[in-house]
């Protein structure tokens, strides 16, 4: 499979695009940051109707752009993506037999836990939101600060995390799943060539083919393939807005964003941010304070937000981002219909027996024991 075929199935057929677990290894602060200055509201506007057939067509254009740089997908088997699927319900990655990929990212519940903070081994909390699985392959890079490049390189960290799956070695890993005789004859399957099938870089890409699969279409897609009724007029004024208020500064592409980086407090200091986002990835000074732009697609759903899951609800996101990313303090009706808009992202789950968690195979006297150390 090719970026631009998955580019062009995303969008002209309605698939969407972190995957990917999001915790640092320290544990949160005791004290809870001081919330950002609250935005008044203005007086409601009156309504404006919806945007007229050629102002719809530019306003689509913003969401057709490919992500920079793509690389090269892999050419993904059937076989990889079932045994993916195994190993993200597969809660023996980890220490004490109890976390799971799905356990912060519930595939049900739109790849997330709604937690602000996550819980991983021993019941530890890190210090960042856990975003949404849902959709990541088109970002470009993965974790907030985009410290992995790829989804493979991505679903490497958070099973030998101290903080979330907290296994001691990749040696581990492996023998876990090699004490297992299903898994040893699925691996075969999945990577029939190049030497030892089981190893800890081969389950990174399993993981990573069946999180390709992962995508929510949706009526927006359904509106940028032509069908302008699947948006009500209320949504497409929402849209409108959204594109000239400068939301698809960042929140463009088909994934409604992921396919950049940006400074949390752009125009104005945001309050208490103390995380150095990408500046922890990259130690370059000029990325302090910038995190990966999250997708917007499933936004409604995907709450609390930001980086620290410190922003409970969807219109007091909005209006913190008009005022501290674009200078803005929005009217009421302008929230509305921006939250109208978004909640038109929310897309379908795919089907059940792609996403429930498979039968798993039993251990053995040669799987290592459960250690809640």
């Amino acid at each position: 499979m090719t970026r631009n075929r998955l580019l062009l199935g995303f969008t002209l057929s309605a698939l969407g695009a972190l995957a990917g677990c999001e915790r640092s290894t320290g544990t949160a602060p005791d004290a809870t940051p001081p919330a950002p200055a609250p935005v008044t509201a203005q007086a409601p506007a009156a309504k404006p109707a919806a945007p007229d057939a050629d102002a719809v067509a530019k306003l689509a254009a913003h969401f057709f752009q490919a992500p920079r740089n793509p690389a090269p997908l892999p050419a993904d088997t059937e076989a990889q993506v079932a045994l993916g699927r195994m190993l993200f319900h597969e809660p023996r990655l980890s220490k004490n037999h109890d976390v799971s990929c799905n356990s912060c990212h519930g595939l049900t519940t739109f790849g997330v836990d709604n937690k602000a903070l996550s819980d991983g081994h021993k019941g530890q909390k890190g210090t960042r939101n856990s975003p949404t699985v849902y959709n990541a392959a088109h970002h470009i890079a993965q974790f907030w600060d985009g410290r992995a490049a790829t989804l493979e390189a991505q679903a490497e960290g958070p099973m030998m995390n101290p903080v979330e799956m907290a296994m001691p070695d990749a040696k581990r890993v492996e023998a876990t799943l090699s004490s297992m005789p299903e898994y040893a004859t699925r691996f075969r399957a999945a990577f029939p060539k190049g030497g030892r099938p089981v190893t800890l870089a081969n389950a990174a890409r399993a993981l990573a083919a069946f999180e390709r699969t992962l995508t929510t279409p949706s009526r927006f897609d359904r509106f940028l393939a032509g069908e302008h009724s699947a948006l009500s007029a209320q949504e497409q004024r929402g849209l409108e807005a959204f594109v000239t208020t400068g939301c698809t500064t960042c929140h463009n592409g088909p994934a409604v964003g992921g396919a950049s980086f940006q400074k949390l407090g752009l125009v104005e200091a945001y309050p208490a941010l103390t995380d150095a986002g990408r500046f922890d990835a990259t130690k370059n000074e000029d990325d302090r304070g910038y995190f990966r732009v999250p997708t917007l697609r499933n936004v409604e759903m995907t709450g609390p937000y930001l980086h620290d899951g410190s922003v409970k609800d969807l219109p007091t996101m909005v209006r913190l981002m008009g005022r501290y990313q674009l200078g803005r303090t929005l009217k009421d009706g302008e929230v509305d219909d921006l939250v109208a808009f978004l909640k038109s992202l929310t897309g379908e789950l795919p089907p059940a027996e792609r996403i429930s968690a498979p039968p798993l195979p039993p251990s053995t006297k040669r799987t290592p024991k459960p250690d809640p150390s």
